[in-house]
């Protein structure tokens, strides 16, 4: 086989892999990162690496393997704007985690979002108290959108990343 090729076949087999781990443990932890996940990604792409482009270590060769990542990220988006059912499978869905100021505590939990994070949302979206939350929604991208009921208060676009953590939901 042409090594050329049978680099373009590892790439994608890697870019697949990635997207169905990332799916099984949870792709919204990538919506803000800490130290601890920039090290994990790190040693992922070093990991992979060799899995992609075998012993052909030349300038060719990483090229090649980026180029396929490049053409098989593009085609899967192409397919993923085109298809409900692989966005289903591969994208999570909007969460409710209060409505009309009464907080989702199941959901929150599952999600785990901590207390303070749901307050700094809130506080960046110009809300005092929960009470005061018309909707709050942690968007498939991991942020958390909030949309107050008083009309007084200012409205805000900007969106809260959140690195997912362990934590409870205190009131």
């Amino acid at each position: 086989m042409n090594p050329y090729l049978d680099i373009v076949f590892r790439s994608i087999a890697i870019y697949l892999f990635m997207v169905i781990v990332l799916r099984i443990f949870g792709k919204k932890q990538l919506s803000q990162l800490n130290t601890a996940d920039v090290i994990l990604i790190l040693l992922i792409s070093n990991s992979v690496q060799n899995a992609m482009v075998g012993n052909n270590t030349s300038l060719y060769g990483g090229m090649v393997a980026a180029l396929a990542l490049f053409v098989v990220n593009f085609i899967f988006k192409k397919v993923m704007s085109k298809s409900n059912f692989i966005r289903e499978l591969v994208q999570d869905t909007p969460e409710i985690l209060i409505h009309d100021g009464k907080i989702a505590f199941a959901t929150i939990a599952k999600l785990g979002i901590t207390n303070e994070e749901l307050l700094e949302a809130m506080r960046e979206h110009g809300v005092e108290y929960y009470k005061d939350v018309k909707l709050a929604m942690f968007e498939i991208d991991g942020s958390i959108s909030i949309i107050s009921g008083d009309k007084n208060l200012r409205q805000s676009h900007h969106k809260r990343k959140i690195h997912k953590t362990l934590g409870t939901l205190n009131n």
